[in-house]
Parts: C-alpha cells; structure tokens; sequence
C-alpha cells in the first residue's frame, strides 16, 4: 500500500527556514501528482502547494514567494523548502499523492509539526 513518511519539521524563529522531505513508497511516484497540506490547531485541513507529474507547481496564495516545492523521482522524494517563516504558518504538514491533497483521492503521511515563533 501506499506510504508517506515526512520528515524535517522543528521549532524556528520568524524569519527562519525549514526544508520538509517525504519519502513514498508502493506506488510508481513519477506517475502522480503530489501536494503540501496543513493543519493549525483548531483549523481545518489546508491546501500549501501541489506539483503534477510534469514538474508544474501550484501554490496558495499564503505561501507563494515564500515556500518552493520540489520533487527527486530517483528518490521517490517530494520537498517544500520554508523560507521566511511567519506564525501563521505554524502547523502539522502532511504530504500526500494527490496534486490537491489527500480531500481529493490521494493518502496522507504522518506529518511533521512545524513551529514559528516571534
């Protein structure tokens, strides 16, 4: 079945920058599409950033010049690199095998807790 592990979340401060991996197994990665969701304590399930099999990337407008996502098909690795961190983005990030997010047919990881101070 399919996989997700993430992984590279911590405590920093505003400002500050993080890089999340997660790594998939059992399905063929090149052939999907792929997202960053989110969840803050209290909120709802939010879409970050999505990348297709092609390499084109979407991302919300929270995030876009700020957060870039990536992806190693050798690897079966997907990335978001976090640069410029504010509070606001504190949350658990997930990735999932879906360009919209797992809402949208796909499955999710674990998470990994991500944390802005000020």
């Amino acid at each position: 079945q399919v996989q997700l592990v993430e992984s590279g979340g911590g405590s920093v401060q505003a400002g500050g920058s993080l890089r999340l991996s997660c790594v998939a197994s059992g399905l063929t990665f090149s052939n999907y599409g792929m997202s960053w969701v989110r969840q803050a304590p209290g909120k709802g399930l939010e879409w970050v950033s999505g990348i297709d099999s092609v390499g084109t990337k979407g991302y919300s407008a929270s995030v876009k010049g700020r957060f870039t996502i990536s992806r190693d098909n050798a690897k079966n690795t997907l990335y978001l690199q976090l640069n410029n961190l504010k509070t606001e983005d504190t949350a658990m990030y997930y990735c999932s095998n879906s360009f919209r997010g797992p809402q949208y047919g796909g499955s999710q990881g674990q998470g990994t807790q991500v944390t802005v101070s000020s």
